[in-house]
């Protein structure tokens, strides 16, 4: 009987949970072959009395596939094939495990985090470490090409995409798009929609990406002006105009014309072009500490879309400024959820 690698980490998962009861007895275990019915399945007792687990074992754990095999199993209990279902996977996110708690079945990752209930056992474990596979998943969904496509989605919230259209406003393949909508749709962010791709907790995608964000990808560049944060901003916008050289405000700099919340003493915007020509005519210079200015040459150009003319200047979307503030401890992130409500308001 060949069992797939994914499974045989389940079993023995599973394994380790249940041998640690000493009043229940692992009897047999069994892997589906060819037949349609649970991954495998474990005959133990529990005190003296035997009782059968199906198990179903997906490679994702987020909150679509558990829904999936809560159902099968379900299913499969009705008709009699066993007595307790569990669905196992590398990483079983919170939202996945609210899922089986609610169908009223137990959940199990391959680092051994569990929610098992049957007879007279109650195993519930968390918090082990699991980040290898979690990573994995995160990076897919938030890698630079991906990225550009949650901008467009979240920039337009209420725009139904089909793949073509998405592929050409995000300046991706549209291989990247399925495989960014598959994600989605595993976690259930995606909008039951046969007309096109639209977000349906655009809430939840913006707080994981501005989790996963990381600021520190864009080179960043301080410098010194002998002149006000204000009139810095406008200089910079005429010396990239007359340069023909693409920039957008972002942070607090961005964020005062759109929400003015709080004071700040830095002018933030992205550059894409040379530094030193755009600098060096603006009598600009590059420290290490007391800087007024910050020109960020962005990891990927994906930070540009949408950028918007504001009072003359160029601004980044609402949702890279906010990503971009939660960069700024204290005043920054205060800053930042005067952007969020600006952003909510487009949901």
């Amino acid at each position: 009987m060949k069992i797939e690698t994914g499974e045989t980490a389940a079993i023995q998962a599973l394994r380790d949970c249940l041998e640690e009861i000493p009043f229940l007895h692992l009897m047999n275990v069994s892997a589906a072959e060819n037949a349609p019915g649970p991954d495998f399945r474990m005959d133990v007792r529990v005190q003296n009395r035997p009782l059968t687990i199906l198990a179903e074992y997906k490679t994702s754990g987020q909150p679509r596939l558990a829904r999936e095999a809560a159902f099968q199993i379900k299913d499969w209990l009705a008709k009699g094939l066993g007595a307790y279902g569990v669905f196992t996977a590398p990483y079983i996110s919170p939202q996945a495990a609210a899922v089986c708690k609610g169908a009223g079945i137990g959940y199990l990752d391959l680092a051994g985090n569990c929610h098992l209930t049957f007879e007279t056992v109650y195993i519930h474990r968390e918090g082990k470490p699991n980040s290898r596979v979690q990573r994995r998943e995160l990076r897919s969904l938030y890698s630079s090409k991906a990225e550009r496509i949650l901008r467009v989605l979240l920039s337009r919230p209420q725009q139904s995409w089909k793949t073509e259209a998405l592929a050409e406003a995000a300046q991706v393949s549209f291989g990247q798009v399925s495989n960014v909508k598959k994600l989605l749709a595993d976690r259930e962010w995606l909008a039951p929609n046969g007309g096109g791709i639209r977000l349906n907790n655009p809430g939840a995608v913006l707080d994981e990406w501005a989790e996963q964000y990381r600021f520190r990808r864009n080179q960043v560049v301080d410098y010194y002006a002998l002149i006000e944060v204000a009139e810095c901003e406008v200089q910079l916008a005429e010396a990239c105009q007359r340069q023909g050289m693409r920039y957008a405000l972002t942070a607090f700099s961005a964020a005062a014309r759109l929400a003015p919340a709080v004071r700040y003493q830095r002018a933030v915007a992205y550059v894409d072009g040379d530094p030193d020509s755009l600098t060096d005519s603006l009598g600009w210079k590059p420290v290490t500490s007391g800087a007024n200015v910050s020109l960020l040459f962005p990891y990927d150009e994906g930070v540009f879309f949408d950028s918007r003319e504001m009072d003359g200047t160029q601004l980044v979307t609402p949702v890279q400024i906010y990503l971009d503030l939660q960069n700024y401890r204290s005043r920054g992130q205060e800053a930042a959820q005067a952007i969020r409500k600006v952003i909510e308001q487009t949901w």
